[in-house]
């Protein structure tokens, strides 16, 4: 049997739980703007920015002291989330995942249990389901006939990522950190499950995880699908996933934020993480977790069906 469910009541406290680029400059704005969330404190060793609220160098140093918090926001590099989000749900707060939730399967399932157990919400926050032009492609995709679909991704590590040598490491995804995202918008979109059937991947010589690669999946239907995957684009950058239907071509570009169909061309501001937060609490209010781990399987299985390839070390 579940352990008691905790109730919470607004606005949902929240700790920030790793303060790299992306929690500054998204989640901390997504906490401030929603009246269902505060931020109550921040955990990071590395942390020397006054945020207004308290400060702590470990998760441990924050659940031993008298700031009250309801949640956390683990924002770390996948390799230490679940450690973590284990003190966190057994210190009796809710969790939010930022992408991807863990770096391994078994690591989620083990969580998710726990926070069963423990009467806690656990969410997998896939911050790209929330672009502005994924929720309209899923629906001019219902109904129709889908005959391929081919996902462009390409970016500038060196730009997005300097100096995080952790996705370099077993665990940190490599090119597959950003490549998560599209598969988060496909997965969400493609009305069928998918499958991976093969490809290549290219790892550098001086790394643990990917660089490039490309690969090849279908859906249940047989519907084949094109994944190209590039942590080396100079220049614009590229996050296109092109569906080709019996209605016509759609296409989801620059990240799922611009939505093109023969009927046009439609973009709308950024709200990924205002949406997160705004789902994260509705989470929580209803007692009840949001863990999908298609993307993430989607991952570990183009490591075990795709051949490797050494390629030329990388350097900064």
């Amino acid at each position: 049997m579940p352990g008691k469910r905790a109730v919470t009541t607004p606005p949902l406290r929240i700790a920030l739980v790793g303060f790299g680029k992306i929690a500054h400059d998204q989640h901390m704005p997504a906490i401030a703007e929603n009246p269902d969330c505060t931020l109550a404190a921040v955990v990071d060793p590395s942390a020397t920015e006054d945020v207004g609220v308290p400060v702590f160098a470990s998760l441990a140093d924050l659940l031993a002291s008298d700031c009250v918090v309801d949640a956390v926001a683990i924002c770390t590099p996948p390799q230490v989330r679940r450690t973590l989000a284990q003190e966190a749900i057994a210190a009796g707060k809710h969790v939010l995942l930022e992408k991807p939730p863990c770096a391994v399967l078994s690591e989620v399932a083990t969580l998710e249990e726990m926070a069963h157990e423990s009467g806690v919400c656990l969410f997998a926050a896939w911050h790209s389901r929330f672009s502005a032009g994924v929720g309209p492609a899923k629906e001019w995709l219902a109904g129709r006939e889908i005959r391929s679909v081919a996902i462009d991704w390409r970016e500038d590590v060196r730009v997005w990522h300097p100096g995080q040598h952790w996705i370099w490491k077993a665990g940190g995804f490599g090119v597959f950190d950003p490549g998560i995202n599209a598969l988060s918008i496909a997965t969400e979109i493609l009305p069928r499950p998918l499958c991976v059937s093969g490809g290549l991947l290219q790892f550098p010589e001086n790394c643990e995880t990917p660089i490039a690669g490309s690969v090849t999946l279908e859906d249940s239907a047989g519907v084949p699908i094109s994944l190209t995957l590039n942590f080396l684009q100079t220049g614009p950058q590229t996050w296109d996933i092109t569906v080709e239907t019996d209605g016509g071509r759609l296409v989801l570009s620059e990240g799922g934020s611009v939505l093109t169909t023969p009927e046009g061309t439609h973009r709308a501001p950024d709200r990924e993480y205002a949406a997160i937060y705004a789902r994260f609490a509705e989470v929580v209010s209803a007692g009840r977790s949001e863990v999908d781990v298609a993307p993430l399987r989607l991952v570990a299985d183009a490591f075990m069906r795709c051949r490797f390839e050494r390629v030329a070390p990388f350097h900064e």
